[in-house]
């Protein structure tokens, strides 16, 4: 974070007649331990921790003001801003802080594919000027302005991905980071609990272009039903893109699955015609190539260019990472799950060369009403992906379990981390491959620590 006026950034926040000064801030922080002379502390209550009972000790280790929902004792009223709502403070200082910079952004949202897309179109930018991104899951209203406030003076580009579970969020997200560009990567079903229904889902997503400014780039899937037939704003320029339809923007087309990714022929109406390959599988990722170029090439930058950079992007975290281990191979995909997500890693490994198929799937969380009938027809995608033995683990994924088996696949139901393990140790060989897919919640990656730790 830059230094910046504390008149500014309190600007819409701090009350009538709060004098800051000639203060400047460089740091706004929620954690107490990270308080330093000069900076603003954001009270956040909490279920473990209220922050509240911090903002004492962070003005006596120097803080400029402090941020909280109520008057606190041992705080005098011309150090606290008070605000009823700490994410709405966080946002309104993240405005006015992004307000003092112009980099080249991209805002990245989606029901599915979100921070892959965000990785890809970093890659694509990076090696055009100092870029930036969001970091782990920093979605939020609160995860935004804290990548808001990494834009320094150098920073050319920025690329930050937008979550939601409710109507509004997407909106507020992109009027504070006031995007270049936006990318929708397709309408899902997550939090369908909260949203109801698939066009209220898109709905959602569409808020992305309250923050976009006149003639601003939209990248959307020409694949998905749901954004073809929504109402775009007048002010947005839509930018197609599809896997295989040729009256798209930009298509790709002849797409093979290679055993270190995919390749394929990317159809570019206005700068032509290329050979790609990415280092990710599945055809999904190719569409997220897509979605990346798309964002890259409308913001003007050398076509080629920005295909060498998604060519060389990384995965983060345990999404579709690919591990080899003691002649087995092992697809970690255990970072989220759901039903679109779960019926593209079931399509790309059932393309995927080896011996045997294996599959270890759990729970996808956060469906609602939706989820009986999505664990069970998992299962029945399962049972049709080539996969030699699937084993479930959680309680929803009983259901999927079930439902292969009546197919006549061979399945297994763990019950812990520990029969998991013991299911993967006792059946797999070298040659065979491993994918292992659920939401977060589920904790996997504790099944993959026991088996890595004693495989033979």
């Amino acid at each position: 974070m830059e230094k910046i006026r504390a008149s500014i950034l309190l600007n819409g926040l701090a009350p009538e007649g709060f004098d800051a000064g000639d203060a400047e801030v460089s740091l706004v922080t929620t954690d107490s331990r990270e308080v330093r002379p000069g900076c603003i502390f954001v009270a956040f209550p909490g279920e473990k921790f209220d922050g509240h009972d911090f903002a004492a000790k962070a003005l006596e280790a120097g803080a400029f003001c402090v941020v909280v929902n109520h008057p606190v004792e041992g705080v005098p009223a011309e150090k606290a801003i008070l605000c009823p709502d700490s994410y709405h403070a966080m946002m309104v200082m993240g405005a006015n802080y992004r307000s003092q910079y112009h980099p080249k952004m991209v805002g990245v949202t989606g029901s599915v594919g979100k921070t892959t897309t965000k990785q890809m179109t970093y890659a694509a930018l990076a090696g055009f000027g100092e870029t930036i991104k969001t970091e782990g899951n920093q979605n939020n209203e609160l995860g935004m302005p804290r990548t808001m406030f990494r834009i320094g003076n150098e920073t050319e580009y920025a690329v930050v991905e937008m979550g939601m579970s409710h109507l509004g969020e997407i909106e507020r997200l992109s009027r504070c980071a006031r995007p270049d560009v936006g990318i929708i990567t397709c309408i899902g079903v997550s939090h369908i609990g909260n949203l109801g229904s698939q066009e209220n889902i898109c709905k959602a997503k569409l808020e992305i272009c309250n923050g976009l400014p006149e003639g601003a780039p939209l990248v959307l899937n020409g694949d998905d039903p749901f954004l073809r037939k929504a109402e775009l704003p007048e002010h947005v320029r839509p930018v197609w893109f599809s896997l295989g339809d040729e009256g798209a923007d930009v298509c790709a087309l002849s797409i093979q699955q290679e055993t270190d990714g995919m390749s394929f022929v990317l159809e570019d109406q206005e700068e032509g015609t290329f050979m790609v390959h990415i280092p990710a599988m599945g055809r999904h990722n190719v569409a997220n190539a897509l979605a990346a170029y798309c964002a890259a090439t409308r913001l003007g930058l050398n076509a080629r260019k920005v295909l060498r950079g998604i060519s060389n992007f990384e995965q983060t975290g345990m999404r579709q990472k690919m591990v080899h281990s003691k002649g087995v191979t092992v697809i970690e995909d255990c970072y989220n799950a759901n039903p679109d997500s779960m019926k593209a890693a079931l399509a790309m490994f059932k393309e995927f060369p080896c011996k045997r198929r294996f599959a270890l799937l759990g729970d996808m969380l956060e469906l609602g009403d939706l989820s009986r009938e999505a664990h069970e027809e998992v299962g029945r995608q399962a049972a049709e992906s080539g996969i030699d033995t699937l084993i479930t683990y959680g309680e929803q994924a009983r259901r999927t379990a079930v439902v292969a088996a009546a197919k006549g696949l061979t399945t297994l139901h763990a019950n812990t981390y520990r029969e998991a393990a013991d299911a993967l140790l006792r059946l797999m060989q070298p040659g065979d491959a491993l994918l292992v897919k659920a939401s977060r919640g589920m904790a996997l990656e504790k099944v993959l620590e026991l088996f890595y730790k004693e495989q033979q």
